[in-house]
């Protein structure tokens, strides 16, 4: 139902992409392989220890995962920060996943890669003629554009033109065909129209929407979901219970990892993260923000916003005073002198602008419904500062140099006073409301059909379906790898 067999749809372009995959020396890794990377090849495991992880090779396509070990290359522990109350200030314990230390430097690749790899193994995908267009608001066209290099793919990055620099100038080195939009963050709008006018002037576009794409939204909930249970299974001490889940709004693709663990931990609460600027679920309200990495204004898609709790809004003003505290000389002298440990000061720059979102949104969370020292609360870290440093050059131009007395400024007004404001626990019509404004985006814009907008909120198999496709796609990638012949 609603396109959703995934047989062979064309044998040529397989055949072709095979071809491709064979000249280029590229194995495909399955979605068990990047939820269990402990599960890779000792010779592909090996082999990584000498490539560096942010090199244009095709064996990278297995550190698409949570564990890389940036110091030996290997495949090693789940990459988390867990932020301590001294800067929290709540007795609950707030725990992320870190993006940092994936191909491209943020998660985001993780999302191309479980929308590019069914395409290719089902002959949806063409290498010697299709174009991949990456619609994005910052890291997913990185993903698309780094993925589509391995392949030797012509790649087509479309993201606002108030983004990062970094961003533009690391897609232009990799080669792809760069669309600044217009606006900012919150202007998604403008990128489905841009998408709309390259497929008007070819077929040769195929356009991979992580907005649309349940690849996007089935690797998170493989990969990110069970990669979460399986630290808390670590980390989690006598007592403590699994209690929220906070991720950005943005694609809803980092969302699903909350439709996993539900599965596994139904108490939970998965809390959705957006900025107060731009309130789109908060209170269907609009607007520009500096939160670069989350997108809004819509609901995407592939959101199953039945399994959502709540929805916290962000002061973008909040999140960059924090990035400047948590990456300025003086911030971390202040911090030292609350007792956070010289290790997690080291690994404050791991969390970028809308990491630092997700935190305070966790923040809220645990105020809200008064959270103590048993309850354990998770949310994703999905990339770094590394990608923000014009930012930080920018608010000194702008603010002037950081100073202690800011930082305790900023630690006091942002962190220790995070009230629980604009914090909204959903109830069934909220929820219904939400979902509603899918049709506005998708089917009076994007030409989706009503009947399966129903279905995504009544119909209780929909979701199951798409998250059980799994094994199907592993099984299509086992064979496609057999045809190829490679071999490390």
């Amino acid at each position: 139902m609603y396109d959703w067999d995934w047989k062979i749809e064309n044998e040529d372009f397989l055949n072709r992409t095979i071809e491709r995959c064979k000249e280029k020396n590229i194995i495909l890794p399955t979605f068990k392989e990047l939820k269990h990377p402990e599960t890779i090849s000792g010779k592909i495991t090996e082999k990584l220890k000498s490539i560096d992880l942010q090199e244009l090779h095709p064996l990278n396509l297995f550190r698409i995962n949570w564990r890389n070990d940036s110091n030996t290359g290997s495949i090693g522990d789940i990459n988390y920060v867990e932020i301590p109350k001294e800067i929290t200030g709540v007795n609950a314990r707030i725990i992320g996943l870190v993006g940092k230390f994936f191909p491209t430097g943020a998660h985001k690749v993780g999302a191309t890669y479980g929308c590019l790899a069914p395409y290719m193994v089902s002959g949806k995908f063409n290498p010697d003629y299709h174009k991949a267009v990456w619609p994005s608001t910052g890291n997913y066209c990185r993903g698309g554009s780094f993925n589509s290099a391995l392949l030797n793919v012509h790649a087509v990055a479309i993201l606002p033109e108030e983004m990062s620099r970094e961003r533009f100038d690391w897609l232009r080195e990799i080669g792809a065909e760069v669309y600044a939009t217009h606006g900012c963050e919150s202007n998604v709008k403008e990128i489905y129209d841009k998408c709309h006018e390259l497929e008007a002037q070819s077929d040769e576009y195929l356009v991979l929407n992580q907005f649309d794409q349940f690849g996007n939204a089935i690797w998170h909930y493989e990969v990110t979901g069970y990669t979460i249970e399986d630290l808390f299974s670590k980390i989690g001490r006598e007592g403590q219970r699994f209690s929220g889940y906070v991720s950005a709004t943005g694609s809803a693709g980092t969302l699903a990892a909350g439709d996993y663990l539900r599965e596994k931990f139904p108490s939970l609460k998965v809390v959705c993260s957006e900025a107060l600027q731009c309130p789109t679920l908060l209170m269907n309200g609009f607007g520009g923000h500096r939160i670069e990495g989350i997108g809004d204004k819509h609901v995407p898609w592939i959101h199953n916003v039945k399994n959502s709790d709540a929805v916290a809004a962000i002061d973008d003003e909040h999140t960059l005073r924090i990035l400047r505290l948590f990456n300025e000389p003086e911030g971390h002298k202040w911090l030292a002198k609350l007792g956070v440990p010289a290790d997690t000061l080291k690994k404050l720059p791991y969390l970028g602008i809308s990491s630092i979102c997700n935190m305070l949104s966790a923040i809220k969370l645990a105020k809200h419904f008064e959270f103590n020292e048993n309850d354990v609360i998770f949310t994703v870290f999905t990339d770094s500062t590394d990608l923000y440093n014009s930012r930080l050059a920018e608010m000194n131009e702008q603010w002037g140099n950081y100073s202690e007395r800011q930082a305790e400024v900023d630690w006091t007004s942002v962190l220790k006073n995070q009230g629980i404001d604009n914090f909204k626990e959903f109830t069934y019509p909220d929820k219904k409301a939400v979902h509603n404004l899918k049709y506005f985006t998708w089917v009076e814009q994007q030409g989706k059909s009503v009947e399966e907008l129903n279905a995504q909120w009544y119909d209780e198999n929909y979701w199951k379906e798409r998250f059980s496709i799994v094994p199907k796609w592993d099984m299509m990638i086992d064979e496609f790898n057999a045809k190829t012949g490679v071999k490390v």
